[in-house]
């Protein structure tokens, strides 16, 4: 939860001092998560009404644009020391109607004492994470919505004002950055097979890929140890598991793949 100083006289019943706060400055955080061959992303179900957001929140006055990044991550999801990063600033003029705070106070979502902070223009810094969305035991609500939950990226539902913009805009973001640097750290377990690594990139791409170019390729970034375990329990050969290499998964974050893609 978003946590500003109080002063009775300043905040009285208000969730949080808007006074501690920079004014027009907010991040929102696309949060993803891959589950069952599935990507999906994290919202939050607006108070008394409809309308699903992304996690967010507002930056303090002597917060780093990145450090409340990481809050509401952590707020959201219990989890630190993830993947996180900067992809995006939204600052267009029309991206918050002038009508949208006063809707929403109509509808018991927002306080009546927090309307004029939220009719002011807001310029958002995107920011998306990569999570293994199992580590994610129960995702928290912040103290404008009542409920937060997994939606695959397929099927989201009515999103506030630019959210689907920004969850669209993070995607694209993903997906050019795995053409030239590793993924998957975040979003699989500690051990994996090769068509599970496999099944994380289609779904990313929305593409198929071919089975023995995705290994070979693979293999020759030296981003993968080869564990000498097997996945048990199916009907077919048990396939060899995998692991990260962290120095080396770190080296090409840094430096990027030896080949493209």
């Amino acid at each position: 939860m978003l946590l500003c100083i109080f002063t009775a006289n300043a905040c009285m019943d208000l969730p949080f001092d808007p006074d501690q706060c920079q004014p027009g400055l907010s991040v929102d955080c696309v949060i993803f998560g891959f589950h069952e061959n599935d990507l999906k992303v994290l919202l939050l179900k607006l108070l008394q009404g409809n309308e699903w957001a992304l996690p967010g929140g507002f930056v303090f006055l002597d917060e780093n644009l990145d450090r409340a990044a990481i809050r509401v991550l952590h707020e959201r999801t219990g989890l630190e020391k993830i993947f996180l990063q900067q992809f995006h600033a939204f600052g267009q003029v029309e991206r918050s109607p002038v009508t949208h705070a006063a809707r929403l106070v109509q509808e018991h979502s927002l306080h009546p004492g927090l309307q004029s902070w939220f009719e002011q223009r807001f310029i958002t810094i995107g920011y998306y994470a990569l999570v293994e969305y199992s580590q994610v035991e129960k995702p928290q609500p912040d103290y404008f919505s009542e409920t937060c939950a997994w939606f695959p990226v397929r099927g989201l539902p009515h999103l506030m004002l630019d959210h689907q913009a920004i969850i669209e805009r993070a995607l694209q973001t993903v997906r050019f950055q795995l053409k030239y640097q590793p993924i998957g750290l975040n979003l699989l377990p500690e051990k994996f097979t090769m068509p599970e690594l496999q099944a994380l990139y289609e779904t990313l791409l929305d593409q198929k890929l071919d089975r023995r170019n995705f290994q070979r390729k693979m293999l020759s970034y030296d981003v993968l140890i080869r564990t000498g375990e097997f996945r048990q329990g199916g009907a077919h050969k048990a396939p060899v598991l995998y692991a990260f290499d962290p120095v080396n998964y770190e080296q090409a974050l840094r430096n990027g793949f030896r080949s493209v893609w």
